[in-house]
C-alpha cells in the first residue's frame, strides 16, 4: 500500500502548485489572493494579468492534472492486487485536483478545479476511448455557454452539470460516472459565490 499513498501525495501535491501565484508574483510582484476576484485559478490570471499570462496558467493547470494521472497512473498495474489500474487513476486525478481547489502551499486555498478537472478527463480518454466524445461535448457546452454570455463561470458550471449526464449518457464505466457526479457536486461548491452574483446579476463577464 505505501507505493500506492505516495503517489497519491505526489498527485496532490502536483495539483497544489500554484501557477497563477507563482506568475502574478514573478510578473506583477502581487497576491493574486488579493486581486481580481481573489481566485487561484486561471479566469483571475487571465483578468489580473492578461491574456498571454492566463493562457500559460490555463496550460499549466491542465497539465497538473494530465501529469499526475499519466505518469504517477502508468506502472498502476503493479497494483491491481490492491486496486484497478482505471480506479487508481481516478484517486490520482481526484488527490490534484483536490490539491489544486486547497494547495498546501497557500494555506489550503486554490482554484476551482476546472482546468485540472480537464487534464485528468484528458489523461482518462487515453485508456477510455470512448471519454473523447464525452470530451467532445462538454468542451462543445462550455464553448457554446461562453460564446452566448461570455462568462466563464456559467460556462463552467453549466458544463460541471451535464459531466455526470454525458459520462451516463455515453455509457461510461461506473468508476467514471460516480466520480463525475463527484466533481460535478464539487465543481459547483466552489461555484457558490460566483452562483449567488449570476442570480443577482452581477458576475462580471470575462471580455
Amino acid at each position: 500500500m505505501a507505493p500506492i499513498l505516495l503517489r497519491i501525495v505526489i498527485s496532490y501535491l502536483v495539483g497544489s502548485i500554484p501557477s497563477a501565484y507563482i506568475f502574478a508574483k514573478l510578473l506583477k510582484g502581487v497576491d493574486i489572493r488579493k486581486a481580481g476576484s481573489g481566485n487561484v485559478g486561471a479566469t483571475n490570471a487571465f483578468r489580473v494579468l492578461g491574456k498571454g499570462p492566463g493562457i500559460a496558467v490555463l496550460c499549466i493547470d491542465i497539465l497538473k492534472g494530465f501529469i499526475a494521472v499519466v505518469f504517477l497512473g502508468n506502472s498502476s498495474s503493479q497494483f491491481s492486487a490492491h486496486i484497478s489500474p482505471q480506479v487508481f487513476r481516478i484517486i490520482l486525478g481526484l488527490a490534484c485536483i483536490i490539491g489544486h481547489n486547497w494547495s498546501v502551499f497557500l494555506r489550503f486555498r486554490g482554484g476551482k478545479g476546472v482546468a485540472t478537472t480537464l487534464g485528468v478527463f484528458l489523461a482518462l480518454a487515453i485508456t477510455v476511448a470512448s471519454l473523447k466524445v464525452v470530451l467532445l461535448f462538454l468542451f462543445l457546452t462550455w464553448l457554446v455557454v461562453f460564446l452566448i454570455f461570455r462568462i466563464v463561470s456559467l460556462a463552467s458550471i453549466v458544463t460541471a452539470v451535464m459531466l455526470p449526464a454525458y459520462t451516463y449518457v455515453f455509457k461510461q464505466p461506473a468508476p467514471i460516472i460516480i466520480i463525475s457526479i463527484f466533481l460535478a457536486l464539487l465543481s459547483i461548491a466552489r461555484h457558490h459565490s460566483n452562483i449567488s452574483k449570476l442570480l443577482q446579476g452581477k458576475e462580471k463577464r470575462l471580455f
